[in-house]
């Protein structure tokens, strides 16, 4: 059975990372999960900041991304929300989610929001979008670096190569991440 990682809608709103997170699990290292509750939360902050961007296509990405992921979608968490204590009760569907998933893993930039000792008592762990994908790079970094040239080869509008979408991922954070890529 494959690792079981819940994303935030943090880590899936920069589109560089959202492709590289999904191509992770695309590739077999990780299953990805999510909610609609997530995915609502990312698209309302990327209609707010991108107001360019056409609701449809909004709607679109929704429909690709869940089309991207087998079995993505978790349900059925809602009941034990009100049972969760975290700092920003905001987040508490996050951890009902990766809880009714079996996740390993929640991928956040919101670390604070999610701390250890209550994550503890469910087997979960918050993890920084770097220190998540620094983790795959030590698992299999051939497979990460084939993602990123996937992304590059995906590119056309403006062409983009490997080193752009290197660089793009280490402006969205993935600073250790990247290091690592480069070196390797």
């Amino acid at each position: 059975m494959a690792f079981i990682v819940v994303y935030d809608a943090n880590v899936l709103y920069p589109n560089t990372l959202r492709d590289l997170l999904i191509r992770i699990s695309q590739a077999g290292l990780v299953q990805a999960r999510w909610t609609n509750e997530i995915l609502d939360e990312m698209l309302r902050a990327l209609a707010r900041n991108r107001p360019d961007i056409p609701l449809d296509k909004l709607d679109r990405l929704r429909q690709l991304m869940n089309g991207a992921v087998r079995d993505c979608l978790i349900t059925g968490y809602e009941p034990l929300i009100e049972g969760l204590k975290l700092p920003d009760p905001g987040d508490r569907h996050v951890l009902a989610a990766a809880i009714k998933a079996g996740a390993q893993v929640i991928v956040t930039r919101n670390l604070k929001h999610f701390p250890a000792a209550v994550l503890r008592h469910w087997d979960v762990e918050a993890k920084s979008p770097d220190d998540f994908v620094l983790d795959q790079v030590g698992i299999d970094g051939r497979t990460v670096a084939a993602s990123v040239q996937q992304i590059a080869d995906s590119r056309t509008r403006p062409p983009q190569d490997t080193e752009d979408v290197l660089s793009q991922l280490e402006r969205d954070g993935l600073v250790e991440s990247i290091a690592a890529l480069r070196a390797g």
